[in-house]
């Protein structure tokens, strides 16, 4: 069984690293921005006095609003890995016959658990070979924020459990089963959205009882407060594509985490920039995430 659930908190730590338009751009390209900005800024405005005329400083805005728009739609598609999911549903399905050992390839099909299989940990749906539970606190310090930087006054992810584990997927191509090195030691990068379960407000005044056991379990606070609590899982049946890094090995087909980082590069269709990933992909074969859907939601005041 492989514990994921530290690079669930450093994920969010990199999320709020910096300022939210900072991702995925460097800060030394935002830094050049600024200054080219408030160079055309004072030549325009330098312009705008002494021979009267706006042009440049209009120009000069309406290209500002631009970048900027431009920033912002990247830093949003990155906190929804929007450049990965183009680009897993873009790399087109290998095939068993050609692929070589070594070779960055791509699977879809029928997933079944291995050795081990995992439960969810709060609806205790079994038959899992990923599982992940966010637990999000909002307002006073209750739990132990993901980053001391972050602001009281929004959602920060407080407590995290995410676990993968070797499974098996059957090829919807050639029909072949391949073994997916998901346990132990192994990077992996899920795509998979987890669904929101219960969230409660400040009008709430007592925790359900069911969630109050969840979190006593767990050593964390059960004093009514904002939370949100959402669980996604890939379960034995579903449908996935892996990226990986493909191994033969005794007639035994495997998919491992790639040696080298994944870059999405450029995708232009969609005007996003470049992001790095390092680690086995698991996702939907299509734009609807896997697991649960999205709108079951108890909600506590």
């Amino acid at each position: 069984m492989n514990d994921l659930s530290n690079a669930a908190l450093r994920r969010q730590q990199e999320i709020h690293h910096c300022p939210s338009f900072c991702n995925p751009i460097p800060s030394l390209a935002l830094y050049v921005l600024l200054v080219l900005f408030l160079i055309g800024l004072a030549v325009s405005i330098f312009i705008l006095i002494v021979v009267r005329n706006a042009v440049l400083l209009l120009l000069l805005l309406f290209l500002s609003a631009l970048v900027a728009t431009f920033l912002l739609w990247n830093s949003l598609q990155y906190m929804r890995n929007g450049a990965l999911l183009f680009y897993l549903h873009s790399y087109p399905d290998s095939d068993l016959t050609l692929a070589r050992h070594g070779q960055l390839v791509k699977f879809t099909g029928i997933v079944s658990c291995g050795n081990i299989s995992l439960e969810s940990s709060y609806e205790k749906v079994s038959q899992c070979i990923y599982t992940s539970t966010l637990l999000h606190e909002f307002g006073e310090p209750g739990l132990k924020p993901a980053d001391v930087r972050e602001s009281c006054f929004q959602w920060r992810l407080a407590y995290s459990e995410r676990f993968s584990t070797d499974f098996y997927i059957t090829d919807r191509k050639s029909g072949t089963r391949v073994l997916v090195n998901a346990g132990s030691n192994s990077k992996v990068f899920p795509l998979v959205m987890e669904s929101r379960l219960i969230e409660t407000t400040t009008n709430c005044r007592v925790l359900s009882s069911h969630l109050q056991n969840w979190l006593r379990e767990r050593n964390l606070s059960v004093e009514a407060r904002p939370l949100r609590l959402e669980e996604g899982y890939i379960k034995a049946g579903s449908t996935i594509s892996v990226i990986g890094m493909l191994r033969k090995q005794n007639d035994i087909l495997m998919i491992m985490q790639p040696q080298e980082i994944i870059s999405t590069g450029c995708v232009w269709q969609k005007l996003l920039l470049p992001s790095d990933y390092d680690g086995l992909i698991l996702g939907p074969p299509k734009m609807p995430d896997v697991g649960r859907d999205s709108t079951a939601l108890q909600r506590v005041d």
